[in-house]
C-alpha cells in the first residue's frame, strides 16, 4: 500500500503545477471555465457505474473519470482502459481509494477528483457517502440514499456539514419526458393539481432477476422493494406537488407469488432450472432469461451483471448451475413483496395513489395520470397527452431522449445537471437538495411502516420521532 501511495502523491504531485485547488473554476462572469473540466472517483463499476459515466466519453471536455474503485478484476480493467484511467488511482476498494484521498490531501492538499459518483451495494451507500463527504467532495449517490433511515439522516447532516453538492439517482427527475410534465405543472396552465395516479410496472423477468434472486432479494441484505426499487416513483410524486409535503400515508402489500407454496407440482424437487421438469413452461425460467439471449448474441442487462468480464454460454452456464441466478424461483431466499399500494394525502388536500407490481409485460414503462382542476395529463414514460378542459384540447407531446441511456434519458440528465452544479457550485441545477431527498425517503420509509405495521401513519409525526432518534443516538 506505501508503494500505492507514493505513486499516488506523486501523479498528484505533477498535476498540482496545472491547478492550485481541486474547486472547478469559473470565469469572471460565474460561466464554468473552458480550461477546467469536472473529475470523478467511481466507486462501484458496475451497471449504475457505468451508465452514469457514458457521459464522460460523450462530452470529454466536462467530465473525466480519474479514479476508481472495483474488486472484480475484469471489470475494473475493463473499465480504467475505457476511461483511461492511470493504474495508480485504479484501487480494488473504496477504502484503499479514501485513504490514497487523504494521503495526498495531507501531503499536497489536494483532492483526487472533485467528485465521487457511488454505485455501490445499497447497503454501502452511507458509511462511504460520510466518508468522502468528510474528505470535502461533491457526491453523486445512486439510490436508494441508504437502506435504513438512521442512515439517511446520517448521510443528510455529513452532507450539510460538508456544504457540497449533493445529487440522488432519482434519475426520473431528469428524463425530457419528466421535465416536459414539470414544466407544465409549474406553469398553472391546467390549474391545480389535485390528484397522481401511478404504477410502476417493474417486469415478470426484471423482478425474478432483481427481486428474487437478484441483490435485492432480501430485506436483511439490502432493504424492502418499496426502497430499492421504487423510491424515485414517490420522490417524482413529491417533486410534482411541491411545494405541499406528505402529511399521511397508508400503504399495503405482500410476496404473493415467488415463494415456495406457489412452486408449481411438475418441477417436483428440482431446486434449479436446468434440472427441472417444468422448465419449459416456466415464464421465470433462468434458461430463457439468460442463456436463450446469450445464444443469440445479447450480453446486455441482465445477462451482464451475472458474470465479471464478457458474458458467453460458458461462463453464464457455470453462473446458473453455481449460482442464485440459476435457482427455482420458488426455492430462492427472497422476502420482499411482489405487489405493493401506496396512498399519500399532502398538506394542500391532495392526493397520490402508486402501485408496484412484478407481474407486467412492461419493464419499468410507469404509466401516470395527473388530474388538474383543469386538465388532465396521461402518459407511459415515452408519450403523454394533455387535455387541457379550458380550450377543450388534446395534445400528444412526444420528448426526445436527449443523450440516450436508460430511464427515458434519465440517467443522462442527472450527471449533465451534476457536473453543472459541481462547476458553477450550484446545487439549485440538481432540482433538489440533500434535505428534499431526506423527505421523499422518509415517506417511503412511512409507507412501509403503514404496510407493516396496518396503520395511516402521520408523515410529520414519523419524521419527528425519526430525528429525535437520531439525537439520542448521536449525542
Amino acid at each position: 500500500m506505501s508503494a500505492l501511495l507514493n505513486n499516488t502523491k506523486s501523479l498528484w504531485r505533477r498535476s498540482i503545477r496545472l491547478s492550485k485547488d481541486s474547486d472547478p473554476k469559473l470565469e469572471a462572469d460565474g460561466k464554468p471555465g473552458a480550461d477546467h473540466l469536472v473529475t470523478i472517483a467511481v466507486i462501484g463499476c458496475g451497471q449504475r457505474g457505468k451508465a452514469y459515466t457514458t457521459y464522460a466519453l460523450a462530452f470529454p471536455d466536462r467530465c473525466k473519470v480519474v479514479a476508481i474503485a472495483e474488486p472484480r478484476p475484469k471489470t475494473q480493467k475493463h473499465f480504467a482502459d475505457l476511461h483511461k484511467v492511470d493504474q495508480t488511482l485504479v484501487f480494488k476498494t473504496w477504502q484503499e481509494l479514501h485513504t490514497a484521498s487523504a494521503e495526498t490531501i495531507a501531503t499536497v492538499g489536494k483532492k483526487l477528483a472533485d467528485a465521487v459518483l457511488i454505485a455501490v451495494q445499497d447497503h454501502l451507500h452511507a458509511e462511504v457517502a460520510v466518508a468522502f463527504a468528510d474528505q470535502g467532495y461533491h457526491i453523486l449517490c445512486e439510490k436508494p440514499m441508504a437502506t435504513n433511515l438512521m442512515d439517511c439522516i446520517t448521510i443528510d447532516r455529513a452532507i450539510k456539514d460538508a456544504g457540497k453538492i449533493f445529487g440522488m439517482g432519482h434519475v426520473m427527475r431528469y428524463s425530457p419526458y419528466s421535465r416536459e410534465i414539470t414544466e407544465i405543472i409549474r406553469s398553472g396552465a391546467l390549474g391545480e393539481l389535485i390528484n397522481i395516479v401511478q404504477v410502476e410496472p417493474v417486469g415478470y423477468y426484471h423482478f425474478a432477476h432483481s427481486y428474487v434472486r437478484g441483490n435485492w432479494a432480501s430485506q436483511d441484505s439490502s432493504s424492502f422493494s418499496l426502497m430499492t426499487k421504487c423510491c424515485h416513483d414517490i420522490d417524482l410524486i413529491c417533486h410534482w406537488f411541491y411545494p405541499a409535503i406528505p402529511v399521511k400515508v397508508s400503504s399495503f402489500g405482500s410476496l404473493r407469488h415467488f415463494r415456495k407454496s406457489a412452486k408449481p407440482a411438475a418441477a417436483g424437487n428440482a431446486t434449479r432450472c436446468n434440472e427441472c421438469l417444468a422448465e419449459k413452461d416456466c415464464p421465470y425460467s433462468a434458461k430463457k432469461i439468460y442463456l436463450d439471449p446469450v445464444a443469440q448474441g445479447n450480453t446486455d442487462w441482465p445477462i451482464a451483471t451475472l458474470v465479471d468480464g464478457l458474458p458467453d454460454i460458458e461462463n453464464i452456464t457455470e453462473a446458473l448451475n453455481q449460482g442464485p441466478y440459476g435457482l427455482c424461483v420458488y426455492e430462492s431466499a427472497n422476502d420482499v413483496c411482489d405487489n405493493q399500494v401506496v396512498n399519500i394525502e399532502f398538506s394542500n388536500g391532495s392526493t397520490a395513489s402508486f402501485t408496484m407490481v412484478a407481474f407486467t409485460s412492461a419493464i419499468c414503462d410507469r404509466q401516470t395520470r395527473l388530474h388538474f382542476s383543469h386538465g388532465e395529463i396521461i402518459g407511459d414514460m415515452n408519450t403523454f397527452t394533455v387535455n387541457d378542459f379550458r380550450k377543450r384540447l388534446s395534445k400528444v407531446h412526444r420528448p426526445e431522449s436527449d443523450g440516450g441511456g436508460s430511464h427515458g434519458g434519465g440517467d443522462m440528465g442527472l450527471i449533465r445537471s451534476f457536473v453543472d452544479a459541481v462547476l458553477t457550485n450550484q446545487q439549485d441545477l440538481l432540482g433538489t437538495n440533500v434535505n428534499e431527498v431526506l423527505k421523499s425517503h422518509l415517506t417511503v420509509f412511512a409507507a412501509e411502516a403503514s404496510r407493516r405495521d396496518g396503520v395511516v401513519v402521520d408523515c410529520v409525526e414519523f419524521e419527528k420521532t425519526a430525528r429525535e432518534k437520531w439525537e439520542k443516538a448521536n449525542i
